[in-house]
């Protein structure tokens, strides 16, 4: 049955590469003879002849103020043909891929009857102008809409096409074909449609898709194109397709169907403009051929589409491609409507009514849309400065904390030193929640409340962690210049604590406060405060012996309560890598959890050095070019909503499985309570780590928000979470204990992740120490 199926396959189909008509014309005997050999030799031809009504339309057309009855119709229309036999009237058109005979007007009259509905939008006198044009297409994917757009309008004499992929069951969401064209080249199937509209319309096909071997035919053989319209997706061939259309002085238009965006080079009038309006400059053209992968790609791609401002649905599923789905999204809407505005631009350009270059957008969403649609969200830095000299001095007033009459006063370089030393601490999203004010001859620690976070401070734990940290840093460069120190943090802190700590200098031991005074048990790590940075590089995982691990847990446990669970078993570490990382994608589709985003991240030099806080994402993150547009596209809350609304959004699991990919070891931070007091002491165990390893040539990062995520959803008051993802998060919770084997009795602090690599291409960037210290 299979070989009676394929013999009858090959006897039916039509040659692939057949899409010109055959014409006839009864008239000369040659076509004749021809003709009737091709009916004999055929019988599966289908003949059709409506040529009365073709005639009846141009008797019409050409006398517009004449009202015909049906007799007087038909006089008219023997009277116009006169003594020419019908058959021999006009001509026959024969389509060789559906075996059809067609009668139709001779070109003159076909042309005049089939356009005769664009008068006066086209004027006669435009109509013969637009005949003489030439325009190319480049991809026929958008570009069929906008081929068989543009053939249909007639606004040119002559259409190329370009494009070496065939039609595929994918393609029929967005181009109007049949299937009985799979496995034909896209464009034979367009020059078959276009000549099924118009006979008479030149097409010439490129079926090979734009080459360096067959540009300047597509450009320039048999007459200069007057248009290029560039819709494919090879980015090479979008770049050196540009180069040419600039050498030859041929003005580029391009559409990518969503939003409506069209763009418009006029490389025709201004020889010199860059090309995508200078979108691309800062790249290396050179390389671009090269690219092979999506890594490669997307630096060029994403500036050619505009990635900012797509649509949010379009980038909302730019961060499933590879997940969910396996390229960009594409609609039949936005196709047709996009064959039906650069047919409009185009006849503009060639009639000289449309000059600009640029990018324009037709959105329908913009224009058509309810009133009462909700507005945008927009998402604000939640960053501000709570505290002034004279709060701090009134707070300090009101504790009324006496000072020791042994404590001495510190000269201004001394403690320039120190605080110095302390602000090179970690702190959450680097924040740097400190503020230091130097009163009488003691030292005070305030948390300063510059950032507000929406998730991942629970009761302002994550912020209070990094000024343990920074008391730590301080203590040891004090023991480093001989000096003695006592720290009375205060008991009982909360999230409405403002002062924190209080500490006091000695010039030497003093044993009357020998339970108060701090101890010497790592007075050698001082010497990594200057060189302790966060990694976040991502390497392929070597191993770290235990041998140099399990000091590290020594560390953690100098702190009372303190621990660090330790694993470094490749398997579980796999395992913690899925669960954090589905923890992580639920802290940017959380609302709070977005704005906690928002407030961290700095995505330029410019917001780096004015704010001189936060995270440095191109700076200090290891990103491809895909994640960074991921990220990127991730900063608008609608595009995330969208992925809430659809219960997507695996994508934004990847970077924390790659973190952990590459983790020699994982480090979980614990405490015995949840408390301010508990994390502020966590915070200096946490230093006491990381210099550690740091002088062991260990990096070190906090790898993940899933600790400050479970603080959250267990001790919050409200956790912000909807109730299909707080479920979700609860269950991910069990799977993240029983890694980790967790005891009721311990508290996560952070996740750290140990591992060898080289070290980051930017440090963060700090406040002025004058921005952090005052003297009151």
């Amino acid at each position: 049955m299979k070989e009676k199926l394929d013999n009858y396959v090959k006897r039916q189909r039509a040659p692939e590469n057949v899409c010109v008509p055959v014409f006839y014309r009864m008239a000369n005997p040659e076509d004749r003879k021809k003709m009737e050999a091709l009916l004999e030799g055929n019988s599966n031809i289908s003949v059709f002849d409506e040529l009365i009504g073709q005639l009846e339309e141009l008797v019409k057309c050409k006398n517009p103020t004449i009202r015909f009855t049906k007799e007087t119709l038909s006089e008219a229309v023997l009277k116009y043909v006169g003594d020419t036999p019908l058959e021999q009237y006009g001509v026959w058109v024969y389509y060789p891929w559906s075996e059809r005979l067609i009668h139709v007007l001779d070109e003159e009259e076909f042309v005049f009857v089939r356009t005769n509905r664009n008068q006066y939008k086209i004027t006669p006198e435009e109509e013969e102008l637009l005949a003489k044009k030439k325009i190319g297409v480049i991809g026929l994917s958008v570009g069929k809409a906008i081929a068989l757009t543009l053939a249909m309008e007639r606004i040119c004499g002559e259409i190329r096409i370009a494009d070496f992929d065939v039609i595929e069951l994918s393609n029929l969401n967005r181009i109007q074909t049949g299937i009985q064209n799979f496995g034909i080249k896209k464009t034979v199937v367009v020059a078959r449609e276009i000549a099924e509209i118009d006979p008479y319309l030149k097409v010439i096909t490129f079926p090979e898709g734009l080459t360096e071997e067959n540009v300047d035919d597509f450009f320039v053989k048999g007459g200069k194109l007057d248009i290029c319209i560039e819709v494919c997706d090879g980015l090479y061939t979008k770049i050196f397709s540009r180069q040419k259309a600039k050498e030859y002085a041929i003005p580029v238009v391009m559409n990518s169907s969503d939003r409506g965006t069209t763009d418009i080079e006029r490389y025709d009038l201004n020889p010199e403009m860059p090309l995508l309006h200078g979108l691309i400059d800062h790249l290396d053209l050179d390389l671009v051929k090269q690219a092979k992968t999506n890594e490669e790609k997307v630096p060029y791609l994403l500036p050619m589409l505009g990635v900012e401002t797509s649509s949010t649905r379009l980038k909302a599923s730019m961060l499933e491609i590879e997940e969910t789905i396996t390229t960009w999204p594409q609609l039949a809407s936005g196709v047709i409507l996009g064959g039906g505005i650069v047919t409009d631009v185009c006849r503009r350009m060639l009639l000289g009514q449309l000059k600009d270059s640029g990018r324009f957008f037709v959105d329908l969403e913009d224009i058509i849309h309810d009133k009462d649609r909700p507005a945008p969200v927009e998402t604000k830095l939640a960053l501000s400065d709570s505290l002034t000299n004279e709060d701090m001095l009134a707070v300090i007033k009101q504790h009324n904390i006496p000072e020791l009459n042994e404590q001495i006063l510190l000269p201004k370089e001394t403690v320039d030193e120190l605080v110095k030393f302390a602000c090179m601490a970690p702190s959450g999203a680097n924040i740097q929640s400190w503020q230091w004010v130097h009163h009488g001859r003691s030292l005070y620690l305030f948390r300063n409340d510059i950032y507000t976070a929406g998730l991942l401070d629970c009761k302002k734990t994550t912020m209070i962690n990094g000024l343990g940290a920074a008391l730590e840093n301080l203590v040891l460069k004090a023991h480093d210049l001989k000096l003695e120190v006592i720290s009375d943090v205060l008991p009982n802190l909360n999230e409405n604590s403002k002062l924190i700590a209080v500490i006091r200098f000695f010039d030497k031991w003093l044993p009357q406060y020998a339970n108060r005074i701090e101890p010497h048990i790592c007075d050698s790590l001082v010497s990594a405060i200057p060189i302790r940075e966060t990694n976040r590089n991502i390497v392929a995982r070597k191993r770290i012996s235990r041998e140099r691990l399990l000091p590290l847990v020594d560390l953690a446990r100098t702190v009372k309560g303190g621990d660090l669970i330790l694993i470094d078993d490749e398997a579980l570490m796999d395992k913690i890598g899925v669960v954090t990382g589905k923890v992580d994608r639920m802290r940017i589709m959380h609302k709070g959890g977005h704005d906690d985003f928002h407030g961290e991240v700095r995505w330029n030099e410019q917001e780096v050095n004015m704010l001189k806080n936060g995270v440095d994402l191109l700076g200090t993150v290891d990103l491809t070019p895909t994640e960074l547009a991921g990220w990127t596209v991730a900063k608008n809350w609608n595009v995330i909503n969208h992925l809430n609304e659809w219960k997507l959004g695996s994508g934004l699991e990847k970077i924390q499985r790659k973190n952990v990919a590459s983790a020699s070891a994982l480090g979980l931070l614990t405490m015995p309570e949840f408390s301010n007091n508990a994390f502020f002491e966590a915070g200096r165990a946490l230093e006491r780590i990381w210099l550690a390893a740091n002088k062991d040539g260990i990096a070190v990062h906090t790898c993940s928000l899933s600790t400050l995520i479970f603080n959250t959803l267990k001790y919050a008051d409200n956790t912000g979470f909807s109730e299909y993802m707080e479920k979700e998060a609860w269950e991910l919770r069990k799977d993240f204990e029983k890694l980790f084997a967790l005891s009721n009795s311990k508290v996560d602090v952070l996740l750290i992740r140990f591992f060898i690599a080289p070290p980051p291409k930017r440090r963060s960037v700090r406040y002025p120490l004058e921005r952090v210290l005052s003297y009151l």
